[in-house]
């Protein structure tokens, strides 16, 4: 298993770091356009494997060469989000930044399912697909794996109970208008609409939305890369293991719930083939119209990129 993590920033190197401390792929490469901050990131990741025990090597370059014959491509280039920067302002930077990287790995490695992990997310992963030209199953971004575990940590904290307890569901696209679903999130199998009212439940949606910026705002220089890499290689894992995980993803929208030629989350089976399956599951009016809305969002925005 060799799998390309593109970008040396803090996502993309923190996202590397997590695949070799797991020993998921036998090479990991980390590519950057900036000379040296890939290789010496992973030659300082490297030298932390025999203590971590996990014999994986680890490989920095600024080309395309090193990553021939990668089984997976985890795309994180792009500019960070700033302080009174919506995703929006990101995207005509990003998407040039996101093409290049796509078509240069796709073409050292054709087999390669691909993670797209930059912002704006939906609007990236598409940027993605249309740039390698493969089928949807191979094209998946990250979002809503973040989101819901945003979500699960903002219902832990309000309820005072265990992490591992709480389950949550985010669909739609990742930002503003993301979907929280709160009939489909649980403490222990209990909905968590019996466990808090409806103005403590909106305050934690509100919050989930607002979950990157939030962390911006601390930061002020940088954004969030703990709780994405994590995110992100929860998706490598269950892909590499073939563990058939149903995870809330971005993905191309080919009819189901309704939509079509758009790229939202939705909860997806992920397995060696990367998307095996999109999970259909029923939401009432209020749900549907916010999943349409967040649709139409990200359509909008897909409209003004030029590729």
């Amino acid at each position: 298993m060799k799998i390309t993590v593109i970008g040396a920033g803090n996502v993309g190197a923190t996202t590397a770091q997590r695949i070799a401390d797991k020993a998921l792929a036998n090479e990991v490469v980390l590519v950057d356009v900036v000379e040296g901050i890939p290789q010496g990131k992973a030659l300082d990741m490297f030298e932390a494997t025999p203590v971590e025990k996990s014999d994986v090597r680890v490989i920095g370059t600024n080309g395309y060469d090193e990553t021939a014959n990668s089984d997976l491509v985890v795309i994180t280039a792009g500019i960070a989000r700033k302080p009174g920067m919506s995703r929006d302002d990101l995207m005509n930077t990003n998407s040039a930044i996101v093409k290049s990287c796509a078509e240069q790995a796709v073409a050292k490695s054709p087999n390669a399912i691909f993670i797209v992990v930059s912002n704006p997310l939906d609007v990236m992963a598409w940027v993605a697909m249309k740039a390698t030209g493969l089928p949807r199953h191979r094209v998946i971004g990250m979002a809503g794996v973040l989101d819901a575990a945003r979500f699960r940590s903002f219902i832990a904290l309000e309820l005072n109970v265990s992490v591992e307890d709480v389950n949550a569901f985010v669909l739609g696209g990742h930002g503003d208008s993301m979907v929280p679903l709160a009939r489909y999130s649980t403490v222990a199998g209990i909905p968590i609409t019996e466990l808090m009212d409806a103005p403590t439940l909106e305050r934690l949606i509100t919050r989930t939305r607002n979950g990157g910026i939030e962390i911006v705002n601390h930061l002020k220089t940088g954004s969030a890369y703990y709780a994405p890499s994590s995110a992100t290689v929860a998706m490598v894992e269950s892909i590499v293991k073939d563990k058939k995980r149903i995870l809330p993803c971005s993905v191309h929208l080919e009819g189901e719930y309704g939509l079509k030629g758009v790229f939202v989350g939705v909860p997806v089976k992920l397995g060696k083939k990367g998307m095996e399956q999109i999970i259909q599951i029923k939401l009432n009016p209020d749900e549907a119209t916010a999943l349409g809305k967040s649709a139409a969002d990200v359509e909008s925005s897909i409209a003004k990129v030029k590729l």
